[in-house]
This record gives C-alpha cells, structure tokens and sequence, in this order.
C-alpha cells in the first residue's frame, strides 16, 4: 500500500508505468481479485456516474426545497450557445456536474466519488475528457482507477469529510483526484498527474462547507460546476509544464489543517457562510414551514 503522492509517483517512474498501473497492481494485491474483475466494478460504478451526469440534462429534477432544479438543464441549453464565454466543452462539463448533483438532492442513484455533495466532479470531468478526445471505455475506466488512487492516499492521510473539513475537504479532493486522472487521459507523466492534483487543492484551500438550509443544493451545485472546471485547468497547468512550488503531500497536509482550524460554523452544520445570510435563513424558515 502506498502511503503517499511522491511514494506512488517514484514507483510509477521507476518502473515506467502510469499511475494506474501502479493502482491497479495494488487494488489486485489488497482485493485479491483480478484485473478483470477491477476492471469490471469500475466499469459498473463509472455507469452510475454517466447516468448521474445525464439524467437531470434531459429533465428536471425535483427535490426539498427544489433550490437546483433545471439548472443542469438550463446549464445544456446555454453549452450549446457559441458566444458563451467557455465554449462547449467547459460548459458541458459544468452542466454535467450540475446534473448528478441534481440527481443526488432528487435521491436518485450516484457515485460518492469522494463523497455524495460532491458526486459530480469526477463524473463530469471523465465523461467531458472522454468525450472531446473520442476516448475508449478502458482508458476512461483507466482515467477512474487514477482519481481512485489518489483519492485513497488523501483520504488516508487528510479527509474527505466536510463536517471534518470543509469544502475543500470535499469537492477540492473531487477536483484533485479529477485533475489527476484527467492528466492520465491526456497521456501525462505520473509527475504531472501529481502536480495537477496540488494545484487543484491549492485552488480551493480553505473553501467552507455552508450549505443553505442544512440541504446539498447550494452551494454545493455550483461549487460541484466550479471545481470540474479547476479540475480541468489544473490538469492543464500541470501538462503545460507547471510545477506545484509545494510538494503534493505538504498540499494534502496543509489542506487537512486548515480544515481542522476551520470554525465549526463552516463545517457542513449550517451555521455560517451563506446558510448564515438573512436569505439562507429565510429560505430554512420557508422550508421547515412547509415540512
């Protein structure tokens, strides 16, 4: 078992291999099951993410409260307006993000990918890369095993919890391990996947966790949209060349203690941020009203 970043990237390197070898050998080793057999659950739970990330594009999804429905939808409709300022793909993506997690305040089937409020980071950022470079289902089912394995090594080393913290615990993780298989994807060097993975983090170091009314609907959609996108420019950052100036691991450590500093009023109670703002209350109010 890999204990760190730079443990999984020396190993891929001095072994010349990617990142997901390396992952695939070790989930075979701890699992004791084969390649076939990785391959086959990975396949089962990147169809509930397609599903997630498509479903709320085609139609609305209702939920408590009802604070995201239509915005997936709202979200496709606008991807296909050629002045818009991201083009296409960027805004694809964000719409794809904002479908699972339109589904998952439907209840409706995800992937917690690393975690359910931010289930749609990853699918969206697989699904786009995939998409615009006509890749097959094996080097995006690759591209999963990645962000898998970082994913692993945070989760070992920091969290993945925004009750324990924050945001960044959580979509900023989702954005790390997105950044890191996009990286993959695009043929990048395990270094590369490594360095797109701490800037994701660093990009979000410190995001609270307030969502309004105690419901993953807002901010948790949009953040979900905003960190595919830091996914994707990170993982490009990092394939331009660009080099993390703080190692990955000292990244993830940072992260974690600063989420451990965090106010308990940021940490997915309700408390503060924009769950705090004189509209965040009344809309609580509103709702409990209605319960």
């Amino acid at each position: 078992m890999y204990n760190s970043i730079e443990e999984l990237v020396r190993d891929a390197e001095e072994r010349h291999l990617s990142l997901w070898q390396v992952i695939l050998e070790n989930e075979c080793r701890l699992t004791q099951k084969t390649q076939k057999e990785v391959f086959k659950r990975l396949d089962e739970r990147y169809e509930v993410m397609q599903k997630s990330a498509k479903k709320a594009l085609e139609k609305p999804q209702e939920s408590v409260g009802n604070l995201i429905t239509g915005t997936a939808f709202q979200q496709q409709l606008y991807s296909n307006n050629r002045d818009s300022l991201c083009g296409f793909e960027l805004n694809h993506i964000m719409a794809m993000a904002l479908s699972a997690s339109e589904v998952n305040a439907s209840m409706g089937k995800i992937c917690a990918a690393p975690t359910a409020g931010s289930c749609g980071i990853l699918p969206a950022v697989l699904i786009g890369v995939s998409e615009k470079y006509w890749l097959d289902k094996r080097t995006t089912l690759q591209g999963l095993l990645t962000a898998s394995g970082i994913g692993t090594i945070i989760v070992k080393n920091a969290t993945v919890s925004g009750a324990e913290g924050g945001c960044q615990a959580e979509c900023g993780v989702a954005a790390a391990m997105a950044a890191a298989a996009a990286v993959e994807m695009r043929n990048g060097s395990p270094r590369m996947a490594a360095h797109a993975t701490a800037i994701a983090l660093m990009n979000c170091m410190g995001l609270v966790c307030d969502p309004i009314a105690g419901l993953v609907q807002v901010p948790c959609a949009q953040r979900n949209a905003s960190q595919a996108i830091n996914a994707m420019l990170s993982a490009d950052l990092a394939l331009a060349g660009m080099k993390s100036v703080i190692p990955p691991d000292e990244v993830v450590e940072a992260m974690y203690k600063v989420g451990k500093k965090l106010p308990v009023e940021f940490k997915e109670t309700a408390l503060g941020g924009l769950a705090a703002t004189p509209t965040g209350k009344k809309i609580k109010e509103n709702l409990y009203q209605q319960a």
